[in-house]
């Protein structure tokens, strides 16, 4: 019995992804630095960019076979989901009682777990190209600040690690979803990203 097997050509996925990161990132980013205030028009930036973009990388990432891309953006796609609804609950809009029962240190435990995700997630980074690797190193940074903060550790201090952090992690994302489009446009090297470390391969 012959069997059939028919490949679904994707495009990747990774510029898409990119854009969603750095859009969530350089808005939220104006509210950490003190640029903007509150989140009710961060939250459907979250929902929509950091959540969603990132979501539709993850699930062509898969069909691409490609598990770190896929892995990567499926977890930050439900970080900026749970962020976006962690914002609903501390306005109120799911009520007053619910918002009223607050634990930020349950934040800290959360944040803390995306570290330690993203720190290995930094390794295998290093193995892709340069500008995915910083944007990784950027995170840990970012998840570092709010960790602290969380836990209310030197927060001041950590609240500016994380903000400096995410509107950095913007400004290479930029850069990563501008190569992944240009690049793959061209056919060429139209903005270089860094090779591979070449360490673990």
């Amino acid at each position: 019995m012959n069997e059939n097997k028919v490949k679904i050509v994707v495009a990747d996925p990774s510029a898409l992804g990119l854009f969603g990161l750095a859009i969530i990132t350089l808005v939220a980013s104006s509210q950490k630095l003190g640029l903007t205030s509150g989140v009710s028009l961060i939250i459907p930036w979250a929902i929509f960019l950091g959540a969603s973009a990132q979501l539709m990388a993850c699930i062509n990432d898969f069909k691409h076979n490609n598990t770190f891309g896929a892995t990567a953006f499926g977890a930050y796609a439900f970080f900026w989901f749970a962020v976006g609804f962690t914002w609903l609950i501390q306005n109120g809009v799911f009520g007053a009682e619910l918002a009223s029962s607050i634990d930020t240190k349950q934040l800290g435990f959360a944040y803390l777990g995306y570290l330690i995700f993203t720190l290995f997630m930094t390794i295998g980074a290093m193995e892709t190209h340069k500008v995915l690797f910083i944007i990784f190193v950027l995170i840990d940074f970012l998840f570092i600040g709010l960790t602290l903060t969380s836990f209310n550790i030197i927060p001041e201090l950590a609240h500016q690690i994380a903000a400096y952090s995410e509107l950095l992690i913007a400004i290479f994302s930029f850069y990563g979803c501008g190569a992944s489009v240009l690049n793959t446009h061209f056919g060429k090297v139209f903005l270089p990203v860094g090779k591979p470390f070449g360490i673990f391969k």
